[in-house]
Order: C-alpha cells, then structure tokens, then sequence
C-alpha cells in the first residue's frame, strides 16, 4: 500500500489509514489526533511541544504492531487505526482553542464508537477534550491523571487555560466526578503544598510514585487505580503526561526526577485498556530538547500498548 501522509512529509500515526471521512471513520477502531498547542509557559522557556504530533508522526514510521513480549501479540490483526490529522488552533486565542479543542472531539469522535488518543501539546487540551465527551455523551467520567505534578493551579498569570490548570477545570466540570480522578505517580519539589490541598478538597485522589513502588506489585496497584477510577461512572479516560517518566527515559519532556521507569508505565498502561478506556492523550514531548527524539519514539510503545490491552479489552 502506498505510504499516507497527514500533511507535507509527516505520515499517519502507525503507518495508519488517513481519515477523510464518516466511511473511514466506519472502518476503524481507534484514531490518533494531533493537537499541536502551546499555551502559556510556566517554567522556563518556549518548549517546543506544539511540535509533538508531528514528530511523533514521523518517529513512527519506523514501527510495526507486534510486540513480543506480550504474548507475541501483533496489535494490528485485531485493531484497525486511522489518523485523524491535527485541530486547528488559535496562537492568539487559548479560549477559542480551546473550544476548538472540543468542537473538534465532539464532531469527530466522541459521536462514534472507536477510541480517540490524542497527541500533543501541552496539558491544557485534556480538559477540552473531557468536556466534549461529556457534553456529547451525557456520561461521568473517571479520569487516570498520569503525570509528576496535579496540573491544578487555578491560572497561570491571569490564564484559566496553561498548561499547569487543566485538573483545577475538571474539578470545576459536571460529569466529571472529582472522587475517581486519580492523581497517579505525583512527585517532586516542583509541586506546591496549595496543590495537594486543592487536590484534596476537590475529593480527587492522590497516588505519588512512593506508593506504587512500595506496593511491589504493579499489577495489583493497576487494580487498585482502576477500581477508584471507575467507581461511579460510566467511562474511565487516560491522560499521561511525559514526566511520570524519570527524566532518564524521557529526554525530550520536563526535567523531573525519581519518576516511573518506562517499564512501569508501560505495564500500567497496558492494564488500564486491558480493563477500559474511553480515550487517552500523551502530552508533553518537547522535540527540540531531544536529539534523538527518544521521548517521540516512545510514544509509538506507549500507544500500541494501549492498544494491545484494547484489543484484550475487546
């Protein structure tokens, strides 16, 4: 079959089916988007991670769906994946991008059947994404927030929508029921003591990476992740951002230390759609920190992953 391509040289996600269409739509299981977003910078400088669904596109192309060492599972004779392309955004405007964000979500897939993983972009897109699906569905929603810091400030610099609030709007959104939004593998001094206490208040529940590894069991502390995320509700959503990771498995992301192993994540991804996810987004790669593009790469493993447990899932 002849190669696709997104846009200029970027291929589909996964060497995936473009959709153009409702009846491309129809022919698949899952869909990859890009929501290639920067918003407001809270540490630092620009990062780059507008440019992550692109070059995330382009490291794929190098990846096939079989995976050896879960039970030699090839995930593409059991999932059929499209790539949906990218949501325009406004640089001017995060408000109206992040209606667009939703437009986008609501128009393209949570009106169908299959599951959407987003790309991004920073963490803000999560809450855009959450609040088209429960606008479009009437559903409440659990949430599995993989991630080293809350990302619930109430604004950065007079901004409702960066990068480091998106969790204090899905405190704020009916449908989203705080006490299974599951703050999973926080960790690290670049938290502040008002966000646990905002967590807190809020119901949410916080899980740092002290407790999953002294759990000793990764497996049963998925278990355990899952049952307090799907507890009263109707759908359970996976949103990852790179630095869950220790920065030593993820050089193009945030610089945090004492963070999962690529092992770790991988494993409770693979359990979480084993046991169902509406969707799921991975944020936060920043390709011009990474030379090798190392952390777009692993999103490949990440997805097919995700989509190896669908399958099971299935």
């Amino acid at each position: 079959m002849e190669d696709e391509f997104v846009y200029g040289n970027t291929p589909c996600f996964l060497n995936s089916k473009k959709i153009t269409s409702n009846a491309d739509m129809k022919a698949v299981d899952a869909v990859v988007y890009g929501v290639p977003w920067e918003g407001g910078v809270t540490w630092g400088n620009y990062t780059s991670c507008e440019m992550g669904p692109k070059v995330m596109r382009l490291a794929s192309g190098r990846y096939s769906g079989f995976l050896p060492e879960l039970d030699a599972i090839d995930v593409f004779e059991h999932i059929k994946l499209g790539d949906l392309g990218d949501v325009t955004i406004n640089w001017n405007d995060p408000e109206e991008t992040m209606e667009r964000i939703t437009d986008f979500t609501k128009e393209n897939v949570w009106n169908t059947s299959v599951l959407p993983i987003g790309l991004g972009g920073d963490h803000s897109i999560t809450y855009p994404i959450i609040k088209g699906l429960v606008e479009e569905r009437d559903v409440t929603v659990g949430i599995i927030h993989l991630d080293a810091h809350y990302d619930n400030a109430v604004s950065f610099a007079g901004e409702k929508y960066a990068r480091n609030t998106p969790f204090a709007r899905l405190y704020e959104l009916d449908g989203v029921r705080n006490e299974s939004l599951i703050h999973t593998g926080i960790h690290g001094p670049r938290n502040k003591p008002e966000n646990g206490k905002r967590a807190q208040e809020a119901g949410a529940v916080t899980i740092t990476v002290r407790d999953i590894r002294e759990c000793g069991d990764i497996y049963k502390m998925s278990d355990e992740i899952y049952a307090k995320a799907s507890q009263d509700v109707d759908v359970v959503y996976l949103s990852i951002c790179s630095d869950i990771l220790d920065y030593a498995f993820n050089p193009g992301g945030p610089p945090d230390a004492n963070g999962l192993t690529s092992y770790e994540l991988l494993t409770l991804v693979h359990e979480f759609a084993k046991k169902g996810i509406v969707g799921m987004d991975f944020v936060e790669v920043y390709p011009e920190t990474d030379v090798n593009q190392f952390s777009a790469h692993l999103a490949s493993t990440i997805i097919l992953y995700a989509l190896a447990g669908a399958a099971q899932n299935k």
